[in-house]
C-alpha cells in the first residue's frame, strides 16, 4: 500500500480503503465546476459516487479547497465546487500557485491523476479526455492530459476523447508517447458523445479483469506511466457523429471569432454545445460519466483482487 503524501487532506473512508486494499476510484472536479450547470453538476456528481459504492469500490472525488489538496468530499465541498463562482480550473502547472494562496480549485483530468496517483488510487473516472485541439499544428494547444498520461500510473476510464478536439492527432501523441489506449467492448474508438469517432481502436477489451491485468503487466514490468480505457457511451444515449459533429464545428466557428483560447476554450464550447443541441449534449454527458463510473468501479474491484 502506498502512504498517502503529507499534504493531502485524505478523507476518512478513502484513507480506510486505502489502508485495508479496498478499491478505490478517483473522480476529477472539473466536471463539477467548470462542466455543467448548477445544481445539476452538484446531484450528478453524487450520483456518480453513489454508482462506484453500488458497484463495490469507495468514490474520491478530487480538488483544491483553501489551498489543500482533498481526496474525496463532502457533500458540502461538492456543493461549493458547483456554486461559488470562483473556483478555478487547475491543471498541473497551476496546482503550486493555488495551493501558494489557499484557493479554491476544480481538478482537470491531469491534476486529478497526480493527486490521486500521490494518494495511491490507480483507477480514475471521468468523462472525456483533453488532448490535441484543431488547429493546434499552428496554436500548440494540446493538453497536459496527454503527458501525464506517460508519466503517472493511473488508469482513466473515460468515454474517449472530448469529440471536440483533433482525435486523429491525439491517438498519434498517445502512441508516441506509449500510453496503451483502450477501448471496452469495441473495435472502434469512441468520441465522447457518440460509440464512434471513425478511428479504429488500437487495442481492444471485452472485460474489466482484461483490463485489470492489462495494468498489472504495465507495471509489473516497470512501464511508467498511465492507461487510456475508453467506454463507449450506451447505445440508446449517443448523439450520432454526424449530427453532434456539424453542432462542434459550429461552436468552435464561433469560438475562433470571438478569439477565446486557451484553458477557456472547452468549457466555452462545452457550453456552447449544450445550447445549440438544445440540452441534448448535457444529457448524454451525463450519461456517459455514470457508465464509466460502472465501468471504472468494476476494474478498481478487480485490480484489488489482483
Amino acid at each position: 500500500m502506498t502512504t498517502p503524501h503529507p499534504m493531502l487532506a485524505v478523507a476518512d473512508e478513502v484513507r480506510d480503503a486505502l489502508a485495508a486494499g479496498r478499491p478505490v476510484v478517483a473522480l476529477e472536479s472539473t466536471i463539477i465546476s467548470h462542466g455543467m450547470p448548477y445544481p445539476k453538476n452538484v446531484q450528478t456528481a453524487r450520483e456518480v459516487e453513489q454508482i462506484i459504492r453500488n458497484h463495490g469500490a469507495v468514490p474520491a472525488t478530487i480538488a483544491v479547497l483553501r489551498g489543500v489538496p482533498r481526496i474525496g468530499l463532502n457533500d458540502a465541498d461538492l456543493d461549493l465546487l458547483g456554486s461559488d463562482g470562483n473556483v478555478r480550473k487547475v491543471s498541473i502547472r497551476d496546482l503550486p500557485y493555488v495551493i501558494a494562496r489557499k484557493e479554491h480549485g476544480a481538478t482537470t483530468v491531469a491534476s486529478t491523476m497526480r493527486l490521486a496517483a500521490l494518494a495511491g488510487i490507480r483507477v480514475f473516472v471521468t468523462g472525456g479526455l483533453g488532448g490535441v485541439h484543431r488547429g493546434a499544428q499552428d496554436s500548440m494547444d494540446i493538453s497536459a492530459d496527454l503527458t501525464e498520461l506517460s508519466l503517472t500510473d493511473v488508469a482513466v476510464v473515460s468515454a474517449g476523447v472530448k469529440s471536440l478536439l483533433d482525435i486523429g492527432r491525439t491517438l498519434e501523441v498517445l502512441e508516441t508517447l506509449g500510453v496503451p489506449v483502450i477501448t471496452v467492448g469495441s473495435d472502434d474508438f469512441p468520441s465522447f458523445y457518440s460509440r464512434s469517432s471513425g478511428f479504429a481502436s488500437p487495442l481492444r477489451m471485452d472485460a474489466p479483469a482484461e483490463v485489470a491485468a492489462a495494468m498489472k503487466a504495465k507495471w509489473g514490468l516497470g512501464l511508467a506511466g498511465g492507461l487510456v480505457i475508453a467506454n463507449p457511451i450506451p447505445v440508446d444515449e449517443e448523439i450520432p457523429e454526424a449530427e453532434i459533429g456539424a453542432l462542434i464545428n459550429q461552436a468552435v466557428a464561433e469560438a475562433e471569432q470571438k478569439g477565446i483560447t486557451g484553458a477557456a476554450i472547452t468549457p466555452y464550447l462545452l457550453g456552447r454545445i449544450v445550447e445549440l443541441s438544445d440540452g441534448e449534449s448535457l444529457r448524454a454527458n451525463i450519461a456517459l460519466v455514470k457508465h464509466n463510473a460502472q465501468v471504472g468501479a468494476r476494474i478498481a474491484v478487480e485490480f484489488s483482487q489482483k
